[in-house]
C-alpha cells in the first residue's frame, strides 16, 4: 500500500470527519483520478515534438499518453480537423498516490520561486489544477537531455462538495498552500492617487 494513501486512511480521513461532521465514512472526499495534459500548438505540431511529449509524459507518469485531436477546424487557431492538439495520461489508484506522492516531495519543491500553491487553483467543486511552465521539475527529466523545454497541467478531481472541503483536503495531504495569494493585499496605484 502506498504511504501517501495510507495517510489519507489513517490520518485525513478522521480529520475530515472532523472537520465536516460527516454522517456516512463513504461521504469523505477522495480523489477520484489525477489527468497530466500537453497542449500541442500548431506551429510545434511536427512529428518529433509530439513524440518528445508522448516519451516525457510515459517518463513522468509510467503510463503511455494518449493524443487528443482537434473535433473540428479553426481558422484563428490554424487547427484543422483531426489534427493533434494535445497529449494526455489518466492516473488512478496506486500509480495515482505514488504520484502525488512525488508531485509535493519532489517536483514542487524544486520549482524555481516557489513559494505555495494558491487557493484558488481549487474550482468550486473540490479539483485542483496545476500549471508547471517547465516539465524538469519532475525528477524522471535530465535536463542535460532535454531539447525543447514544454509546460504541463496536472489536474486532481475530487468527490469534495465545495472548494472548502477539496483545500482541506488537499493540504491534510500535505500540499503546500501559500500564507497568502500572490497579488493579495497590494493596494490599486491608481485608487491611492485620486
Amino acid at each position: 500500500m502506498n504511504r501517501l494513501y495510507q495517510k489519507y486512511q489513517t490520518e485525513v480521513v478522521p480529520k475530515l470527519e472532523a472537520d465536516f461532521s460527516y454522517v456516512n465514512k463513504m461521504a469523505v472526499p477522495k480523489i477520484t483520478k489525477l489527468t497530466l495534459n500537453v497542449g500541442i500548438p500548431s506551429a510545434k505540431g511536427e512529428t518529433k515534438f509530439i513524440e518528445l511529449v508522448e516519451k516525457t509524459l510515459a517518463r513522468i507518469s509510467g503510463q503511455k499518453a494518449v493524443l487528443t485531436k482537434a473535433k473540428q477546424s479553426i481558422s484563428s487557431f490554424k487547427t484543422r480537423e483531426g489534427q493533434v492538439v494535445g497529449a494526455k495520461v489518466t492516473l488512478r489508484g496506486e500509480r495515482m498516490y505514488e504520484f502525488i506522492d512525488k508531485l509535493i516531495n519532489l517536483a514542487l519543491p524544486s520549482v524555481r520561486d516557489f513559494r505555495g500553491l494558491s487557493k484558488k487553483s481549487i474550482d468550486i467543486n473540490g479539483n485542483l489544477t496545476l500549471g508547471f511552465k517547465e516539465h524538469l521539475a519532475f525528477p524522471e527529466i535530465n535536463p542535460d537531455e532535454v531539447e525543447n523545454i514544454h509546460g504541463l497541467e496536472v489536474c486532481l478531481s475530487t468527490t469534495a462538495k465545495s472548494s472548502r472541503e477539496g483545500l482541506a483536503l488537499f493540504q491534510y495531504l500535505g500540499f503546500p498552500f501559500a500564507e497568502k495569494d500572490p497579488g493579495e493585499g497590494k493596494k490599486d496605484k491608481k485608487s491611492k492617487h485620486q
